[in-house]
């Protein structure tokens, strides 16, 4: 398998993209749960990723900070140690920003941008 190639459901896959990068993240984890599913191997805890990120910044949303904590951290594992592009998704970029926000949960500050999946496709 290519690490950009998608051979999950390409299409609820992009539509779970479009509705996170819409700030939409509970519609988000709905859709990739059901991409999450039928996917195997790597493809199924990298789906788990990034289904545990648009849960967290649900939590976010609703004031569960100490949930979003948790699940960003098990987020950040879930995806450390793909390759850039896998599944089409800026790896590197996407776990920056993720720490930034750990960084943010725990000590307060600013709040950063919510990430942007920016597919490499």
């Amino acid at each position: 398998m290519q690490s950009g190639r998608i051979s999950v459901d390409a299409d609820r896959y992009r539509r779970g993209i479009q509705l996170f990068n819409r700030e939409e993240f509970f519609e988000a984890h709905e859709v990739w749960e059901d991409v999450w599913r039928e996917a195997e191997g790597r493809e199924k805890k990298f789906l788990q990723g990034l289904i545990q990120v648009a849960v967290a910044f649900h939590h976010h949303s609703t004031g569960n900070l100490v949930g979003a904590r948790s699940l960003l951290g098990r987020a950040r594992k879930n995806l450390a140690g793909y390759p850039e592009g896998f599944l089409g998704i800026r790896v590197a970029g996407l776990l920056e920003s993720l720490a930034k926000w750990q960084a943010v949960l725990a000590s307060g500050g600013s709040k950063p941008a919510f990430p942007q999946l920016d597919l490499t496709e």
